[in-house]
This record gives C-alpha cells, structure tokens and sequence, in this order.
C-alpha cells in the first residue's frame, strides 16, 4: 500500500512539473494534473490539500536531489587546484532548468503576495543553503581556502545562482553568459572566503 501510495505521488510531481511548466501555476488546475498522471480528484486529495503544497513537496525533492549531485562531487575526491575548479564543479553539478526556473519563479511571485507562503519559502530557502553551503565550504577548503562567514556565503551564492541564472535561459546559446556565470561565483566565492 505505501510503494502503491509512493508511485500515485510520483506520478503527481511528475504531471504536475510538466503541467506547470507549460501552462504556469497560475492556470493549472488540479483536475489537469490529474488528467496528465491518470488518476482522479480523490488521488490527488489523498497525497495534496492544495496546489501550493503540491509544488513545496516538488520543490523539496528537487532540492533533495541537487544536493545528492552536489554531495557526489564531494564525495569523489576530486583534486581541487584553486576555487574556479570548485566552483566549476559545483555549477556541473547544479543543472540550467528551463522548465524549473519558469516553475520557481512564477511561485516565488506568488508567494511574495501570501505572507504565511512566503515564511514557508524563506525556511525553505534557508534549510537548503544550510545544506548545501557545507559542501561549498568544504569543495573551498581543499582548494586551500576558509570561509569566515558560511551564512553570508550560502545567501550569496544563492543570489548570484539565481541572476546568472535568468541570463544563461535568456541567452542559451550565449557561451560568454555561462562564462561570465562561473567569474561572477568565483568572485563571490573569493570575496567572502580567504587563504586559509
């Protein structure tokens, strides 16, 4: 019954990204999901009470799964020679989405609208930098560099991950996008870290 219950949700996330993607969170209707995954209304209702908990549990295991990639490159043992290695590896290992990007930022426009929605998604944000900002810390302390600040870092990096990455999707086939991306997280990088 739960591995039945598991595949039902999975299936869900899945109709729902597609949907989302395509059509935006804004004119996606429960009953469109349910239709792209093959099941009906009380599916839905039995895993979801409303759309918005539906994309939080989607964004939760995208984040899950970033921070796998990430944590792979950690655990690989990879020879770090200097931070624009690092980064470089970390930005391999983190995916330009198109479609999640529409996703997200349709959301985050939402949110800023819905106060309780917005708590939510700050906490969330701050649970994946928690995550994901020792992975970082640690990529930088092989390359013979420490962090001061971890806190600060993490926030950066997550401000710089966001607008470098609205330029590489509004420019796909620009190469100087993506190689301005990688100087401007390594500046970021080399700001707030130092020799160790």
């Amino acid at each position: 019954m739960k591995r039945r219950r598991a595949a039902t949700r999975e299936r869900l996330l899945e109709a729902a990204f597609d949907a989302f993607a395509e059509d935006g969170l804004g004119r996606t209707t429960v009953e469109q999901i349910c239709e792209r995954a093959g099941f009906t209304r009380g599916a839905f209702y039995s895993n979801f009470t409303t759309l918005e908990e539906l994309f939080l549990a989607m964004w939760e295991q995208r984040s899950a799964r970033m921070l796998e990639q990430l944590t792979a490159v950690l655990d690989a043992d990879l020879e770090i020679r200097d931070a624009r290695q690092g980064v470089e590896h970390v930005l391999d290992a983190v995916p330009v989405d198109d479609k999640w990007f529409r996703i997200t930022s349709e959301f985050t426009a939402h949110a800023l609208r819905n106060p309780t929605l917005r708590r939510v998604m700050v906490a969330r944000e701050e649970s994946i930098s928690g995550a994901l900002t020792p992975v970082v810390v640690s990529l930088l302390r092989r390359a013979g560099r420490r962090v001061p600040d971890p806190v600060a870092l993490g926030r950066a990096l997550i401000a710089v991950h966001d607008g470098t990455l609205t330029q590489c999707l509004m420019e796909p086939d620009s190469t100087a996008a993506r190689v301005q991306r990688v100087d401007l997280f390594l500046r970021v990088v080399e700001s707030y870290s130092e020799p160790a």
